[in-house]
């Protein structure tokens, strides 16, 4: 009979394999210069999406630490940029134990170009009790985004979301003894 680590273990594991194969699957389109296939790129990211993008904070050299390539859902616009939740502060099955959650307020469960999830910082309050989302909550300022944003479909949301595309950049001006999330 298989106990619940048993289930977690094979969970863990097909996570992995999926995530592993998407990976793949977009190195090999980059390498083929089918760069189109790889990510939709824009120039503004939509409430409830998930994007990847280049970011340099106006406040790095206070940070003991920052994610230079964050995965992020936009929750709200600001004037100069949007507040949004960057997954990458969670470790990976933490970032897939939130993401079930959020999915459980999406517009629709097709996963296709039209999913978004309806969130904003009061929703996500009640959706996602009990996890430690509030330290994934970020401001971007566009000035700071280095490159354009690259739109994750739906589709591939819990494959993305499992993979190391964080870049971590610590300060080491900062007297910190610790080091990033995870």
């Amino acid at each position: 009979m298989a106990t619940f680590l048993d289930d977690i273990k094979d969970l863990t594991e097909n996570i992995i394999s999926e995530s592993s194969q998407w990976y793949k699957e977009k190195i090999k389109d980059l390498y083929n210069r089918n760069q189109d296939k790889l990510f939709k790129k824009t120039t503004l990211p939509k409430i409830g999406g998930m994007y990847l993008f280049s970011y340099d904070p106006k406040t790095k050299e206070i940070l003991p630490f920052y994610d230079m390539h964050p995965l992020v859902i936009p929750l709200e616009y600001y004037n100069e940029g949007f507040l949004g939740l960057n997954l990458h502060y969670l470790p990976p099955l933490a970032r897939s134990a939130l993401l079930d959650r959020l999915i459980t307020i999406s517009n629709n469960d097709k996963y296709n170009e039209n999913t978004k999830l309806r969130v904003s910082y009061g929703i996500l309050s009640n959706v996602a009790k009990n996890t430690n989302f509030k330290v994934c909550v970020k401001r971007y300022l566009y000035g700071h985004v280095r490159s354009s944003f690259y739109e994750v479909t739906p589709n591939d949301w819990k494959k993305v979301v499992v993979m190391p595309l964080q870049r971590w950049k610590i300060n080491s001006n900062q007297k910190y003894a610790g080091s990033p999330p995870y």
